[in-house]
């Protein structure tokens, strides 16, 4: 039987946006950002984004001066629609926290305008440092 005409499966997760949480020397912890759950902020991102993204942990972006750190990489469709991902820091509060769960289940960067608010959050890191992601 001939395999032509059918479409070959998307990479895992490439039909989803990625949430990537910073939790490492900084990011993460009460010595840097206190009065903050950080475990409980990455369950609810992980919870409530469980059928729309990936949400994933990682030890260190390397922009330790705006922590807590989370980036947003777009789905594959997102992606070919012109989105590409997005940093934000100091998402230190639950309002923040649940802007970009909104975001992301509206279709995330490419596919929907994120809420304003979260222009205030938004930064562009080095290169090198956006580089060590897309590895």
């Amino acid at each position: 039987m001939s395999r032509r005409g059918k479409k070959a499966a998307p990479a895992p997760g490439a039909a989803r946006p990625t949430v990537t949480v910073c939790r490492g020397c900084c990011c993460g912890t009460p010595a840097k950002v206190p009065r903050l759950d950080h475990a409980a902020q990455l369950t609810d991102l992980r919870t409530s984004l469980a059928d729309v993204a990936i949400v994933r942990r990682t030890d260190c972006l390397d922009a330790c001066e705006r922590a807590n750190v989370i980036v947003i990489q777009p789905s594959a469709e997102g992606r070919k629609a012109g989105g590409r991902p997005v940093w934000l820091g100091q998402v230190n509060d639950s309002d923040a926290a649940n802007d970009i769960t909104a975001w992301v289940k509206n279709g995330g960067p490419g596919l929907a305008n994120p809420p304003g608010i979260l222009d205030l959050y938004t930064f562009n890191p080095s290169r090198r440092v956006r580089h060590e992601l897309d590895e």
